[in-house]
């Protein structure tokens, strides 16, 4: 019996299916906006039949950015046309989710098309890059400041608006982005963490920013509402971030009202040496699920139905979160009903497509 399908209820929220749509970075905004871009790529796999949707890595702030092009919610301005989207979404059956990041040492940077590394002001870059601490991700990334307590709890605040802005346009889940290198990471990780103060050292230090804002936002965010935080389970170099510290911060963060970690690995060092293949970071999940005794999401190259069926179906993870095989094909979730034998709904637009389809037209 197949159990991708089955409903999952996370708090008051109730998921058709465990098919998760990954955040993905388009870098197609100006000053942060949603556009008709974002309404297409989001909607079209609402349409496709995953049970969430979630946006792109989603600027808290304007030096937050990863690029000069990243979606942002920054400013309640940004607010009108991402309710547009989440009308559509949840239309469609599924559920609007909105991931909230801040770049760190890893803003201002080219989107991938067009170039590497930092980008000067004079083409639409920014001087303020914020770290723990200041140390360049790589030589031709920018060198960034350490952020300053003040700044520190600027960056808290801005989460928090955040939250509050995802909540009125219509969001039901929000993702902490406490993975890849940016800046909550970066704060976990010894590598780019070298703070002498009480957010750097020990496991406790280096940890305490990613709780305080857990607990800032889930003081704003509704009590019915799903908490999710993704993190980089390991940072894949000796000495680094790793699975067991990911463990004890799962705890921690359950206590404080996350439901649900997603699980990927790495970004916070460019000479990690990455094992990557079929379900590479899938162990992970596993582990973290097992022993801090919490929801997770399995990520990274899960490309077959049979594949994510069985993530699911053996207890690895409760959801497996899809990104490039869910660019190569938005309707994967109504494929892989079909080939595992389980109903779903599919839009009255496409019936003459469905399951059931006996006579071409």
């Amino acid at each position: 019996m197949s159990h991708l399908f089955d409903p999952l209820t996370i708090r008051r929220q109730i998921f058709a299916n465990r098919v998760f749509v990954s955040p993905m970075c388009e870098y197609s905004s100006d000053d942060g906006f949603a556009n008709d871009w974002h309404l297409v790529h989001l909607g079209s796999r609402a349409v496709g039949g995953a049970g969430l949707v979630l946006t792109e890595a989603t600027a808290v702030s304007a030096e937050g950015r990863i690029s000069p092009q990243d979606l942002g919610i920054w400013k309640d301005d940004h607010i009108d046309f991402l309710s547009r989207i989440v009308r559509f979404i949840h239309e469609q059956g599924s559920v609007a989710g909105m991931q909230l990041a801040h770049a760190g040492r890893k803003a201002s940077t080219y989107r991938p098309w067009s170039g590497n590394g930092a980008v000067p002001v004079a083409n639409g870059g920014w001087p303020d890059v914020l770290a723990p601490s200041a140390v360049a991700f790589a030589d031709n990334y920018p060198m960034p400041q350490a952020l300053t307590l003040d700044g520190i709890a600027r960056v808290t605040n801005a989460f928090v608006d955040a939250a509050r802005r995802a909540h009125q346009a219509g969001f039901r889940v929000i993702e902490l982005h406490a993975a890849h290198g940016y800046l909550l990471h970066e704060f976990l990780s010894p590598l780019s963490n070298q703070r002498q103060d009480h957010y750097g050292g020990s496991f406790e230090n280096r940890t305490r920013l990613l709780r305080e804002v857990v607990q800032a936002v889930r003081r704003v965010w509704p009590e019915a509402a799903p908490l999710f935080v993704r993190i980089s389970a390991t940072d894949w170099v000796e000495g680094g971030w790793d699975i067991e510290q990911s463990v004890e911060l799962a705890r921690h963060l359950k206590l404080l009202g996350v439901d649900f970690i997603d699980c990927s690995t790495g970004g916070n060092a460019a000479q990690a040496k990455i094992p990557v293949g079929p379900g590479y970071q899938v162990p992970f999940a596993e582990r973290i699920r097992r022993d801090a005794g919490i929801l997770t999401g399995a990520v990274g190259l899960i490309t077959e139905p049979s594949q994510a069926e069985h993530i699911v179906s053996s207890g690895q993870a409760d959801a497996v979160l899809l990104a490039r095989e869910l660019l190569r094909d938005p309707y994967f979730p109504l494929r892989a009903a079909r080939e595992l034998g389980q109903e779903i709904g599919w839009p009255a637009q496409y019936l003459r497509a469905g399951p059931n389809t006996t006579i071409p037209r």
